[in-house]
């Protein structure tokens, strides 16, 4: 590897100094990250520098092996993971969970009638890597198209804590709006006007539907209950195959029996858990 322009006439990033925070993301987030991505972690991080008034990246790494710099360690990994999403990304795994949706009120009607009045539990979706809310932002308008309003949850959650609150506060330029379906912007999304034209809020009542939480699949997963459908999306090219298969194990523990568990179009379960088996490409099912 050769030594990027120090950005602003900033540190260089050593080669033995990229090497330890390859070693720190992939610990912290389990994310494997290749060695032409050195001028790009050699930018994101020159700022944090600026920050926290250092004058190098090995004194950088030095701050962040201190157990008092929690909020840092934070910080890197939110400037250091990539974050790309889009409203209705991948339609076909949306038309999936209509047909799920539609199953589950199915045999929530038939259950309620064959024993009386009595509260069913919730369809829950888990939007397990969910950047800056637009994936579960999507689920939610579909949920609540499809579902009556007290029968569905959703749940987001991203490694990134900035990304967390970007998404709890829902505000978007108008440009994220275009795979949005006319009567979903209609029903679901504010228009922005004066000093906010040019973009659009979700709708309060849908925004209180979607409980976002900071969360990294790369540790011991927190209490969030059980799920019918989990989505884990373009995640998993950053992992490793050990990582993976980590990651995996603890989803399936939360995915309910009969629940699904849909991956990115490129992405692939193979080798990496027997728990699930595949119902269509990218769309897998517990047994």
């Amino acid at each position: 590897m050769t030594s990027p322009v120090p950005p602003s006439g900033g540190p260089v990033l050593a080669d033995h100094e990229f090497r330890q925070i390859q070693r720190f993301i992939q610990e912290t987030a389990g994310i494997t990250m290749n060695d032409a991505k050195k001028a790009l972690v050699s930018g994101r991080l020159s700022k944090r520098l600026s920050v926290c008034g250092v004058q190098s990246y090995g004194a950088y790494l030095a701050l962040l092996q201190s157990p008092d710099e929690a909020d840092e360690v934070q910080q890197a990994i939110d400037v250091l993971t990539t974050n790309e999403t889009y409203f209705f990304r991948e339609q076909k795994h949306f038309d999936a969970l209509r047909m799920v949706a539609r199953d589950f009120a199915a045999a929530s009607a038939r259950e309620a009638g064959r024993e009386g009045p009595r509260r069913l539990q919730p369809f829950r979706v888990w939007s397990a890597a969910s950047s800056s809310g637009e994936e579960a932002y999507s689920i939610a308008m579909l949920l609540a198209d499809t579902l009556p309003k007290n029968a569905w949850e959703v749940v987001g959650t991203d490694i990134s804590s900035r990304m967390v609150l970007k998404a709890r506060r829902g505000h978007y330029p108008d440009e994220r709006a275009r795979q949005i379906a006319p009567d979903y912007l209609k029903r679901f999304c504010l228009r922005g006007i004066e000093d906010y034209a040019g973009s659009f809020l979700i709708e309060p009542g849908l925004r209180e539907r979607v409980a976002f939480h900071q969360l990294n699949l790369n540790a011991a997963l927190p209490s969030l209950g059980r799920f019918d459908v989990i989505f884990l999306r373009n995640v998993m090219i950053y992992f490793s195959m050990e990582t993976r298969r980590q990651v995996v194990e603890r989803i399936v523990d939360v995915l309910r029996p009969g629940g699904y568990l849909y991956v990115g179009l490129s992405e692939t379960l193979n080798g990496v858990t027997t728990a699930l088996s595949v119902v269509a490409p990218s769309i897998y099912v517990k047994a």
